[in-house]
């Protein structure tokens, strides 16, 4: 009789459906729950893995070559990965790049992200793409040994991303001061030794690279927890405030953010500018409505149009709700739209300057198609300097 060869399964990812993928486990070991995504981006894995705004996901990277160039602490968005975990095709590689400092595996494990290699995430992904983001319970065990119903009751239990303000559990703890700027070579990162404005960014889960943007057009930033009050922001006396990006459920960060903003658009003519989460808080803010999107957008190759110019922009996107264009009222102006399906990616105030976007600016996927956002905030604070 022929000896069974294959290796035992040491990681399964298990959807509330039931449906079961098996792979090689690698990172931490244990188990954990979320949404789970797929990500179409070819490069940025560590930056995609340490971005905020995946707080409560899974993700699925579709390109097959993830780990092949190792991690680095220059490309963390944040202190440490905040996505739940990884799923990919092809186990990670001993990286081959001259920046990298450590491999994937190793990094996830020490921070504690369970990570699973060999799936095939081609099938995974026209799973998501035809029945929504599935709840998943993603687990590692070195020995195989694996619960299957008491996974599959973990996916079920799992309570989903409406309804769930994230940005309390990766805002800041408390405030603070921001002066680096965008990575050039051959210096690197420096310092902002001239700002010419002031602005408070407000916390939903920045990332580090959305504020280095801001520094590189004169900026002054001082980041404040996404619980700020009114008081708070106007106590810095800014020239601008920024929305950043964030996770979870806009209605529900929009209960204690909404208030604020409304009450900076009454009291203060500040330029104001936000991007993906502060897209959407800004939009409640105003009076439209947010819905939770099928599988939402995720990806470094996004097409969206601006409506005002004409011009095609390629994106960066990681957001799982969106703004209802048919909800914006009278004084908003829909001035970016998606070229995939057609949803909201931009407003703007017809008599302010106040506007916002759904993708990432700064994330570079043009790579600088969009920067113009940053330079489009400088230039209105110094028309009212």
């Amino acid at each position: 009789m022929a000896l069974d060869t294959q290796p035992r399964p040491t990681a399964c990812l298990a959807l509330a459906d039931g449906t079961l993928f098996y792979g090689h486990g690698f990172g931490a070991t244990g188990e954990t729950t979320a949404e789970l995504c797929f990500n179409t981006a070819m490069t940025g894995y560590q930056e995609i893995m340490t971005d905020p705004s995946y707080a409560g996901q899974v993700v699925t990277f579709t390109f097959p070559h993830i780990g092949n160039v190792g991690v680095n602490a220059d490309d963390d968005e944040t202190a440490d990965p905040v996505a739940e975990g990884m799923v990919v095709k092809w186990d990670p590689t001993e990286p081959s790049n001259w920046r990298a400092t450590e491999n994937l595996a190793h990094w996830l494990a020490s921070r504690g992200r369970i990570a699973i290699g060999g799936v095939d995430t081609r099938r995974l992904t026209r799973a998501i793409r035809q029945q929504g983001a599935p709840h998943v319970a993603l687990a590692h065990d070195p020995q195989g040994n694996f619960d299957i119903a008491a996974l599959v009751a973990r996916a079920r239990g799992f309570p989903g991303l409406v309804g769930l303000d994230l940005a309390r559990d990766v805002t800041c703890a408390q405030s603070y001061r921001w002066d680096e700027m965008r990575w050039a070579w051959p210096e690197g990162y420096t310092r902002q030794a001239e700002p010419r404005f002031k602005v408070v960014a407000i916390d939903y889960g920045a990332k580090r690279n959305i504020l280095r943007c801001l520094a590189s057009v004169g900026c002054d930033v001082t980041v404040l927890p996404a619980t700020a009050t009114t008081d708070e922001v106007l106590a810095h006396a800014p020239d601008g405030l920024f929305l950043s990006n964030g996770p979870g459920d806009p209605a529900a960060t929009g209960a204690y953010a909404v208030p604020m903003i409304r009450e900076i658009l009454d009291q203060s003519d500040m330029p104001l500018f936000g991007i993906c989460l502060g897209h959407q808080m800004l939009a409640l803010a105003l009076g439209a409505k947010t819905v939770k999107m099928n599988h939402g957008h995720h990806g470094a190759n996004h097409p969206v149009k601006d409506l005002e110019t004409g011009k095609v922009e390629i994106t960066s996107m990681n957001h799982g709700f969106a703004v209802d264009s048919q909800s914006l009222p009278e004084g908003v102006l829909e001035t970016h739209v998606s070229l995939f399906d057609g949803s909201n990616c931009g407003i703007r105030l017809s008599d302010r300057p106040v506007y916002s976007v759904q993708y990432h600016p700064e994330a570079s996927p043009g790579p600088q198609d969009s920067f113009y956002l940053f330079e489009r905030f400088a230039r209105e604070m110094e028309k009212r300097a």
